[in-house]
């Protein structure tokens, strides 16, 4: 099957399509590549017509994402909405052993047996897998991307503080998109300086909103990466839990770039590999917690929203736990995740999994009775996701995980008022 690249003369001619994972992220990707000359749309569609179009054209023994992903894109090439002699389609590939570096390929042979085989592929990825004349990632557009993903995440977290409380409904989602508009006028002139100064703002703005203080049940979501931020993938979990009078709380995905780096770091140290980058990967990846690690000082300083923890930490949270070389699919990052959710207070958490993902079931499922004898009170619930799951199946669990919840919360509660009347009883025996 021969390969259709996207040439230098497509840039002007062709729109390119990209299936949304990340709600908040993928908008300031999207403002980037309109930045840098290149026709992108999102593609926010939902509905069973993706499955059944997934179903068509991918085996169905293929992970969920892939299914996914691969049906949304063909039916919005047969939705009659788009031109699909002057279309494409971007996709990510990691270069691991896992979807990200296999999507494609299923993808093009998709194309071919729906009748699409002129429809140019593009792969966006950091290890020289593919190539298109049309289609660079330049060292402008990478900082752009990176500076994207930091306020993505800073967004996002403190999105999920607000919107479960907000007294004014839709005021959270309002106030993202504000800012999302704010930054891509910045994109021309990126400083660190700006970042912080743009960091202080947001926290500001989302303090002032009107809120309640009543104390909800904090939810963790862990798992396979499209699993644990796509809508589509896990059916509006974050929308479910908040609707269930829950915060859910969400980890940054440039945390998933840093595993990545550190994975190549752990291939110099256990196996030599790598050994021209590691100087590079390392540098990098320093850099990238450096930035990250100022804007959790600015929301501790604040002293009014939850602080994530710094990589380096969630790195440490492994130890004793899960060893390093284990790094398939979200490999000790899931472990490690869960761990640090734990730490913070958040007993609650869903695994979001594709319905037999080896590697994610190992890493979540395989550890779960391992947290459970260290950490009694973590409440862990992993959620299968697969064209034959049900939308009420899942929700059962997860109701059930909510009520276990509520169960423990009453109890924990009772045993620091007991704790407190000791405390208490003693004092007033040492004054007398």
């Amino acid at each position: 099957m021969q390969r259709v690249e996207f040439t230098k003369e497509m840039k002007k001619t062709h729109k390119i399509l990209v299936p949304m994972m990340l709600p908040i992220h993928f908008q300031f990707l999207q403002n980037i590549f309109h930045k840098e000359g290149y026709n992108v749309e999102l593609l926010e569609t939902k509905g069973q017509s993706i499955i059944d179009e997934g179903l068509k054209n991918v085996h169905n023994d293929t992970c969920y994402p892939a299914l996914l992903v691969i049906g949304q894109m063909i039916d919005a090439l047969k939705s009659g909405k788009y031109d699909t002699d002057h279309v494409a389609l971007a996709i990510t590939q990691t270069g691991g052993g896992c979807r990200a570096s296999n999507y494609i390929h299923l993808l093009r042979k998709a194309l071919v047996q729906a009748g699409f085989a002129h429809v140019p592929v593009i792969s966006v990825n950091f290890s020289k897998l593919e190539k298109n004349s049309g289609f660079k990632l330049t060292p402008s557009m990478l900082l752009r991307l990176l500076y994207g993903f930091l306020y993505g995440d800073m967004l996002m977290w403190l999105k999920n503080q607000c919107k479960p409380y907000e007294l004014e409904k839709g005021s959270s989602d309002a106030l993202v998109t504000t800012w999302i508009e704010t930054i891509t006028r910045e994109f021309d002139s990126l400083s660190f300086l700006r970042l912080q100064k743009n960091y202080k703002e947001m926290l500001e703005d989302f303090a002032s909103l009107p809120r309640s203080g009543k104390k909800k049940i904090r939810v963790g979501i862990v798992g396979e990466i499209y699993m644990k931020y796509a809508p589509l993938g896990n059916n509006d979990l974050e929308e479910f839990l908040i609707h269930e009078g829950c915060e859910p709380v969400v980890s940054g995905v440039l945390d998933f770039g840093l595993y990545c780096l550190e994975n190549a770091k752990i291939d110099y140290e256990y196996y030599n590999r790598n050994k021209k980058s590691h100087t590079i990967v390392s540098l990098a990846s320093a850099y990238i917690q450096n930035l990250q690690k100022k804007g959790n000082k600015l929301i501790e300083q604040q002293g009014i929203f939850h602080v994530p923890d710094s990589f380096q930490e969630v790195i440490e949270n492994s130890e004793g736990m899960i060893d390093r070389g284990v790094k398939m699919g979200e490999g000790w990052l899931l472990t490690s995740e869960m761990v640090t959710l734990i730490k913070n207070g958040v007993n609650n958490i869903v695994c979001c999994q594709p319905f037999g993902c080896l590697p994610n079931h190992i890493v979540a499922k395989g550890m779960a009775r391992k947290l459970k004898n260290k950490y009694p009170y973590s409440n862990i619930v992993a959620v299968d996701y697969d064209p034959s799951a049900t939308k009420v199946n899942q929700e059962n669990r997860l109701k059930l995980m909510l009520s276990n919840a509520r169960l423990n919360e009453t109890f924990l509660k009772e045993k620091q008022e007991e704790t407190n009347k000791a405390i208490a009883k003693q004092t007033a025996y040492a004054c007398d």
